[in-house]
């Protein structure tokens, strides 16, 4: 083939070939770009709720139960804010988990025996198959006599508590149990703390610290103070010491949503000096803010000279005592669980103040919690 003939075949296949790579690029799609995440026009708001549980006893003007209440029969207030009502629970409906505290402390030894067959009785009457006590007694360091089990058996481990000549943990006692309800009882049930004391404490860790501090710091001073300033420093050293436990025994309280019941054995003989009326404050301030009761009975002397007064004076005292557990166990049975939900923006560990009323509440009575700590 002659030259100028291949050139020209050459160039005429040079430009098949370069027709063809440009038909390709023609028909062949770019692949799409990837579609981008939409932008964010605004914050994403997160909002907590928290679930309050109020237990809340209503008694008849005979101070019998009320029953079949139900979530419009109750009216909440949180902050002075009305709540929605979630749900309310019946004492029916939820097992009961008792932490009984008797006072082995000489300043209740006069109807010692009297009282432990009275709170054993109790135990038998009030306690259901599902229910469960747990018995704790209130010596120089808090002691749990007997763990949670069946009615018969706490009212058996009650008798078997011995009275002694210890002084009294009462703040630590209180806390101990409430500890032990909120680690071993179940989530749904009513936790209640009935405790059998004056409420005296001379001896829990917090307040005999607060006295060792005071000597300490007085050191080799304390020869030069006459008796009477010392006393006087050392009661208000205790004082001092004994209202930082009662708000962080009631903290606990209300932390554990546990009901604070309390008997006084001194009955009205507790105004004789400062230490018992502050004692029966403390109890009156932890059944108040939990929603029990703190009982005061007027009992009548059984340590007389006189042997046929006292032994009237016992079965007076008797039928005091009974009425008054029969009350409790009443209140006990009338319990209800209130539930709602809070979306408040509460600082957290502040105190917020709960009211809780009834739509109907002629003719009767309601005791419940008057304030949660935020957790």
């Amino acid at each position: 083939m002659r030259p100028n003939c291949r050139h020209a075949l050459l160039a005429f296949c040079l430009l098949l070939l370069a027709s063809a790579v440009g038909a390709f690029a023609q028909t062949t799609q770019p692949e799409p770009a990837a579609t981008p995440p939409p932008a964010d026009d605004g914050e994403v708001i997160k909002v907590e709720s928290r679930l309050i549980v109020i237990p809340a006893a209503v008694t008849d003007a005979a101070g019998e139960p009320v029953k079949g209440l139900d979530k419009t029969s109750f009216r909440v207030l949180e902050d002075g804010k009305l709540q929605t009502v979630e749900a309310v629970s019946s004492a029916d409906q939820v097992p009961l988990e008792i932490a009984l505290l008797f006072d082995v402390s000489a300043t209740t030894s006069p109807m010692y025996k009297f009282q432990q067959e009275t709170a054993a009785k109790f135990l038998e009457q009030v306690m259901r198959p599902e229910d469960r006590a747990a018995v704790f007694s209130i010596g120089d360091s808090p002691l749990m006599v007997h763990g949670r089990d069946s009615a018969a058996a706490s009212a058996a481990a009650v008798k078997s508590i011995q009275p002694t000549k210890q002084y009294t943990a009462f703040y630590d006692t209180v806390a101990a149990a409430v500890d032990y309800l909120k680690r071993n009882a179940p989530e749904t049930s009513r936790r209640v703390v009935v405790v059998i004391s004056d409420g005296e404490d001379t001896n829990s860790d917090r307040i005999a610290k607060s006295i060792q501090d005071l000597y300490r710091t007085i050191g080799s001073k304390i020869d030069r103070i006459d008796s009477k300033t010392l006393r006087k420093m050392t009661a208000d050293a205790r004082d001092s010491a004994a209202k930082r436990e009662r708000a962080r025994v009631l903290k606990i309280l209300q932390d554990a949503d546990t009901v604070f019941y309390s008997i006084n054995p001194a009955g009205s003989s507790y105004q004789l000096n400062t230490i018992s009326v502050f004692g029966q404050q403390n109890m009156e301030t932890f059944a108040s803010d939990t929603g029990g009761t703190a009982f005061l009975p007027k009992f009548q002397p059984i340590d007389t000279k006189d042997e046929l007064a006292n032994g009237l004076n016992m079965k007076r005292n008797a039928q005091v005592l009974d009425r008054i557990f029969t009350q409790l166990g009443n209140e006990l049975r009338s319990q209800y669980l209130v539930q709602f939900y809070s979306d408040g923006d509460f600082p957290k560990g502040s105190f917020v103040k709960l009211n809780v009323s009834l739509t109907q509440p002629a003719g009767r009575t309601m005791r419940a919690r008057q304030g949660y700590f935020v957790k």
